[in-house]
């Protein structure tokens, strides 16, 4: 039920006002509220937005970079379409031991880049005897990811802790 109002102004002291009223469609109650009709529909405020045949890939990952620290954030839910394949699943990987990432996309691909990414940090630690710097793993996570573009599926936020540039993203 949808009310349109206008407002016209003739002078100063005098006001009118219009009221142009649309038909009720058939499966829509008077009052109706957005959640309301969006279950109706089957559409979630996640995929309300989406256009005809976009698929969401459901995943939510985010990092925020303070003086001497980082924060990552991701949701727990993997879904394969609409349906939810697990609400615990753990998004956020750790590269070495103060640097991780935020992985989202395909979870064998991001799984692989994390290893590679993991397996290199701990060597390069190894043979200079310092603790890898958080833009290292970045660079080695982007090169990784765009040589690979055509084959893989995968976003990825890496960030932490080292002790050149403190927190960072």
């Amino acid at each position: 039920y949808q009310t349109t109002t206008t407002l016209r102004s003739t002078s100063l002291h005098q006001q009118t006002m219009s009221y142009q009223t649309t038909t009720m469609q058939h499966h829509q109650l008077p009052y109706q509220s957005t959640a309301e009709s969006d279950a109706y529909t089957g559409k979630s405020a996640e995929t309300r937005h989406l256009k005809p045949n976009e698929l969401s890939t459901g995943t939510t990952i985010m990092a925020i970079a303070f003086p001497g620290v980082a924060v990552l954030c991701a949701d727990s839910r993997v879904s394969t379409g609409s349906y939810v394949a697990n609400r615990a699943s753990d998004k956020i990987a750790q590269l070495h031991d103060h640097i991780w990432c935020c992985r989202s996309g395909s979870a064998a691909d991001t799984q692989a880049l994390t290893d590679y990414v993991r397996h290199y940090l701990a060597q390069l630690a190894v043979e200079t005897g310092r603790v890898p710097e958080v833009k290292v793993a970045a660079h080695l996570m982007r090169r990784l990811c765009y040589e690979n573009k055509d084959n893989l599926m995968a976003g990825v936020i890496v960030g932490g802790w080292d002790p050149v540039s403190r927190g960072s993203v």
